[in-house]
């Protein structure tokens, strides 16, 4: 069986496509083909040492995809042999076989395909979470999305439209406006030195937005406070870029909220993951949630595949097909 693992710390060197022995099915997995594995920054971040560091290496990079199950282990009920499955968080999916735990898996509709499925799993999750739960986007709200173009601002700008809000985007470069005009973007301001603020505010008649979204890392923090409107709320993620350093919280301005949004809070239980994954699979089906495949890699590629999502030249979700 065919996998990529990573040998040790570092860049993509680390990677390699290699003869891994077959998965053990253990009582309550479920044997997984995977048909198609979902790259995220997270599978660099781990690569980069920020995570998963208390398992050996070589380890099985990946946490995402979509396939068809091939045996069911002791104890599980929910799940049959052929059955198309997705899953969100399952480490090592850079692989042809995975086995699962059950819980971790959620039948696709048939009209959801696969790469469609192992496109909107972390993402679209991710997108929910911050528009629904962490600030629960209402009508009228206007909120900036840094990153548009990419595989979550394009989810995330979507949902938001879905809800009623306005959308300013912001993007690295020219040629990734009309992507996230096409997701639902009101206006997109390109910036790659974080001075995006004057412009937000001035799209905002000087009052700033409800909601920022900024996975981008240190280099736009001060520019997302300083496009706030009053009481406004500052949703952070996104870790393998670092994060803003020390903050006093006496001299946040305007009395603004700040957090960091984990999409894990999103879906702690099965229940959970089931129900807001089906309510991702009938946006995509109703046509009111459009998922873009930026770039599909075979496994072998996987280096080539983390090298162009970190030059941030890439849009929408990259994906891996064994």
């Amino acid at each position: 069986m065919k996998a990529v693992v990573m040998n040790g710390v570092g860049t993509t060197d680390v990677m390699k496509f290699v003869d891994r022995p077959e998965p053990v099915l253990a009582p309550g997995n479920v044997l997984v083909e995977v048909a198609a594995a979902g790259v995220n920054f997270m599978d660099i971040g781990v690569r980069q040492g920020m995570a998963w560091t208390e398992m050996p290496n070589p380890k099985v990079l990946g946490v995402e995809g979509a396939g068809r199950v091939l045996e069911v282990g002791q104890g599980v009920r929910d799940f049959h042999v052929g059955d198309r499955v997705a899953w969100v968080y399952a480490p090592g999916s850079y692989t042809e076989r995975l086995s699962i735990p059950a819980q971790s898996l959620v039948k696709l509709p048939d009209a959801i395909d696969d790469r469609t499925a192992a496109s909107v799993m972390m993402q679209g999750l991710t997108a929910s979470h911050f528009a629904t739960d962490f600030y629960p986007v209402q009508p009228g709200d206007i909120a900036l999305v840094h990153a548009a173009a990419g595989g979550v601002g394009l989810l995330l700008t979507q949902i938001i439209k879905l809800r009623g809000g306005r959308v300013i985007g912001r993007v690295s470069s020219g040629d990734k406006v009309a992507v996230a005009r096409q997701a639902g973007a009101d206006h997109v301001v390109v910036d790659t030195e974080g001075v995006f603020a004057e412009e937000v505010l001035r799209l905002t008649d000087g009052e700033g937005v409800h909601v920022v979204y900024d996975g981008s890392g240190p280099t736009t923090f001060q520019g997302s406070l300083d496009a706030l409107r009053r009481s406004g709320t500052f949703c952070w993620y996104g870790p393998v870029l670092g994060g803003p350093g020390p903050l006093d919280i006496m001299r946040l301005p305007k009395s603004i909220k700040i957090g960091y949004a984990t999409f894990f809070d999103h879906i702690h239980t099965p229940e959970l993951l089931r129900s807001h994954s089906a309510r991702l699979f009938d946006w995509i089906l109703e046509g009111k949630l459009n998922v873009r495949i930026g770039g599909e890699y075979r496994l072998a590629n996987a280096a080539m595949a983390h090298t162009d999502m970190a030059s941030r030249a890439t849009t929408g979700k990259l994906l891996l097909i064994p």
